[in-house]
């Protein structure tokens, strides 16, 4: 039995929607783009054009559209939870870019508003949809690298460009919101949803009032530790280490794996050390895929909340409690 695609519309012309995820609703069956908006014509138009939907200008008239079911938002964080709001209360779904909110209240105020509403709330938080996480479960879960001791997860990013609105508080700005969530929803997959934040620090950058860099040290009950660094001035690098009592995996563009790269998981043990090259994997169709499946199954809101408010509850407390310097 064929499945009609889920009719998405786009709210902003942002640059993850130009690069990613237009590109992967085209690609992808289980979607189907009907129309982007912008504040401004000619860039819908723009949009429109290269992926072959309809161009909008301004999201309230996106909304409005009976012909959408459901719709990505990839506004500024700062932006993001009005829209969400709108957008529920205009009967669509919603795939909101991470993080959903600027705090876990406001967070579970839009997916209360979802529960309530009937409808799916989904975070686009996309690398934990890439097969090689599955890869490296599987490992440790045949005991490659023994008992789990802990977890170290790094994304750090070259600066952008000073006009960013990444540099912009009133935006929802900083580096915690845009690369910090990562290596946080990374220690949860292997560690489990109930960490706690054991320390913390977040150095502010004095001309924007952002946080430009930054690290926390995550518990569980059982023991096991996980150790974040994140940041807006570094060379590149996205990746993650678990280390065991008998070896430890490393992976290498943990986050952002492109659609043709090939991963390699690297075993070490004593005496040994392993390359393991897995299969390429298009990670933003698979989020597509997973929310089409989702909207048509009527799956329930609970899962999405648990893992979005665990994940905005670590957020919440490394701000509270981070020692904050000031350069």
């Amino acid at each position: 039995m064929t499945v009609a695609p889920v009719r998405m519309g786009v709210l902003s012309c942002a640059d993850i929607a130009w690069r990613r995820m237009l590109p992967a609703m085209t690609a992808s069956p289980a979607v189907l783009p009907v129309a982007v908006a912008s504040r401004e014509t000619a860039k819908a138009e723009t949009f429109a054009g290269r992926f072959g939907c309809d161009a909008v200008t301004g999201y309230a008239a996106l909304l409005e559209r009976p012909d959408v079911e459901a719709v990505y938002i990839p506004l500024p964080t700062g932006l993001r939870a009005e829209w969400v709001g709108r957008a529920l209360r205009a009967g669509k779904h919603v795939l909101a870019e991470k993080p959903l909110a600027t705090s876990r209240e406001e967070a579970e105020g839009l997916l209360s508003l979802a529960e309530r509403s009937g409808l799916l709330l989904v975070e686009n938080l996309v690398f934990p949809h890439h097969s090689q996480h599955e890869e490296v479960r599987r490992l440790l879960g045949e005991g490659a690298i023994g008992e789990l001791r802990s977890f170290a997860g790094d994304f750090g990013i070259p600066p952008r460009d000073p006009g960013d609105f990444r540099y912009r508080p009133q935006l929802g700005g900083g580096a915690l919101f845009e690369v910090g969530v990562y290596p946080i929803r990374a220690a949860q997959l292997f560690l489990g949803g109930d960490l706690e934040v054991c320390g913390a620090f977040l150095r502010y950058d004095a001309a924007t009032g952002v946080d430009v860099d930054g690290g926390a040290l995550l518990c569980s009950p059982r023991g096991v530790s996980a150790q974040i660094r994140f940041g807006f001035e570094h060379s590149y690098r996205s990746s993650y280490s678990l280390w065991g009592s008998l070896g430890s995996i490393f992976l290498d563009r943990a986050y952002t794996s492109p659609d043709s790269m090939r991963p390699v998981v690297r075993l070490e043990r004593q005496d040994h050390v392993e390359e393991r090259t897995l299969p390429a994997d298009r990670q933003f169709v698979n989020i597509l895929e997973s929310f089409a499946r989702s909207v048509r199954q009527g799956e329930s809101q609970a899962v999405h909340t648990v893992q979005a408010l665990a994940q905005a509850g670590l957020v919440d407390e490394i701000r509270r409690t981070a020692r904050r310097i000031t350069i």
